[in-house]
């Protein structure tokens, strides 16, 4: 209950930040091109806070916190005196009302910058992609990588740690191979080309880097328990912290990976575990629980491993100063929104699953492990929202901005504005486009709970 109270928190703490963000940027640009704005607010549904400032804005904060919006003097829907005319919205140029509503979308992109910069002025401890072993028979093992091996750039994009990695794999998808650049021990370097045809993996249970065969010089998951579940399977077959894990069914056991690829094996199976305990060795017996995935029934056991932390060798803290961090700020919001876009294309194109959307559910899921973790990995998850909430906002729906902006882009090219009712049919039709988006999105969640 705790971890769901304080996801919930850091939901609506990064909605709100992102929100309000956003329709400053409308706010901020229908004031400077003269119109007046009636309300500013955080959030639909009945107000909890409001303030009349001196400005005649009425600024609120609701209690649904899932948007907001800025309410401007509109005569197509006010009546308006003749002596404030020329501070409604629809009076304006058909520029003008274009840089109002591309004005919410760059105040997110702008944000995002602004999160990378202090992230990166702060510091962000990460880990060198560094090769602990290549999985056997995988696509990197195909391409021709071995443990040891540091990766520095693939397809020609410099890496410095996994997550770099990471998010230049995701991008490889639907690819027919990618090129790794890697140096050995001796610092010496060469190109290797890495197969993708066989390349899958689902985000709920793998990562695109494990997928690939890569595993990282990182922390490492060691035999012994350090947690068991209360009332899960292991915790009923007698296994306590502390137990060091040496073999399954007579069979030695190597990695914890290894113990985890034979539970998931093997549902509703009982299986001979044997453990050390106190210098002595005890036999105890295991059944995975049943639980489904939404592609196939996999085993549970509740265990979890001691984890010992990554090598000094291994470890730095990506920083810069105050204007370097401007450029590396502004370069990582841009490959993220390339990226946003690519796999916008592919989930268009079906390359990519529908079931990769992400809804509410799982976005307070990352607000709250994110917020667990620190401030420079909130600020890193904000930035990651906002460019994709700018994005969205761009999409040609008419409910969107994006939409919004279509119809001014025609007005502007024709000289006249689009109908209203081709605007009505629109609005319905984005609406509707809109909410089996979300729909979906939150089928996905649900499936991953």
């Amino acid at each position: 209950m705790t971890g769901v109270l304080w996801n919930l928190g850091a939901f609506i703490v990064a909605l709100g930040i992102l929100v309000a963000v956003h329709e400053f940027g409308h706010f901020w640009v229908a004031r400077r091109n003269g119109v007046r704005v009636e309300r500013f607010s955080i959030g639909f549904g009945k107000a909890i806070w409001r303030r009349m400032g001196k400005d005649g804005t009425e600024y609120v904060v609701a209690m649904i916190p899932l948007g907001g919006y800025v309410k401007m003097l509109d005569g197509r829907v006010d009546d308006i005196p003749p002596e404030q005319r020329h501070q409604a919205f629809d009076s304006k140029s058909v520029w003008a009302r274009m840089a109002i509503v591309v004005a919410g979308p760059m105040a997110n992109f702008l944000f995002a910058i602004f999160a990378f910069w202090l992230m990166f002025v702060i510091g962000v401890p990460a880990v060198k992609p560094v090769l602990n072993e290549v999985t056997p028979g995988s696509p990197a093992a195909q391409g021709g990588l071995t443990a040891g091996m540091e990766i520095v750039a693939i397809d020609g994009r410099h890496v410095r740690t996994w997550e770099d990695v990471n998010f230049a794999l995701i991008g490889r998808l639907g690819d027919a191979q990618t090129r790794f650049e890697a140096q050995d021990s001796y610092g010496q370097r060469r190109e290797y080309q890495i197969p993708l045809e066989q390349w899958r993996f689902n985000p709920d249970e793998t990562s695109p880097i494990a997928a690939l065969g890569l595993v990282p010089e990182g922390p490492r998951l060691t035999l012994t328990v350090a947690e068991v579940v209360t009332g899960g399977p292991a915790a009923l077959a007698g296994v306590q912290p502390g137990d060091t894990l040496q073999a399954v069914n007579g069979e030695p056991l190597g990695h914890w990976s290894q113990l985890v690829e034979l539970i998931q094996s093997s549902p509703d199976v009982s299986m001979e575990l044997l453990v050390a305990r106190a210098g002595q060795s005890l036999g105890l017996t295991l059944t995975p629980e049943r639980r489904e995935s939404r592609e196939r029934v996999i085993g549970y056991a509740g265990l979890a491993p001691e984890v010992l932390p990554v090598a000094e060798q291994y470890r730095f803290d990506l920083r810069y100063g105050p204007l370097e961090a401007i450029w590396a700020g502004t370069k990582r919001t841009w490959e993220l929104t390339v990226l946003t876009f690519q796999m916008i294309g592919k989930l268009l194109t079906g390359i990519v699953s529908v079931d990769n959307l992400s809804g509410p559910i799982s976005i307070a899921k990352g607000a709250g492990v994110s917020a667990e973790f620190g401030l420079v990995y909130f600020l890193g998850f904000l930035a990651l929202v906002s460019v994709n909430l700018g994005i969205i906002n761009l999409l040609p729906l008419p409910v969107l901005d994006g939409g919004h902006l279509l119809f001014y882009l025609v007005e502007a090219v024709t000289g006249r504005p689009v109908p209203e009712k081709i605007q009505e049919i629109g609005f319905k039709i984005g609406a509707a486009l809109l909410m089996l988006l979300m729909g979906l999105a939150l089928f996905n969640d649900f499936a991953r709970l």
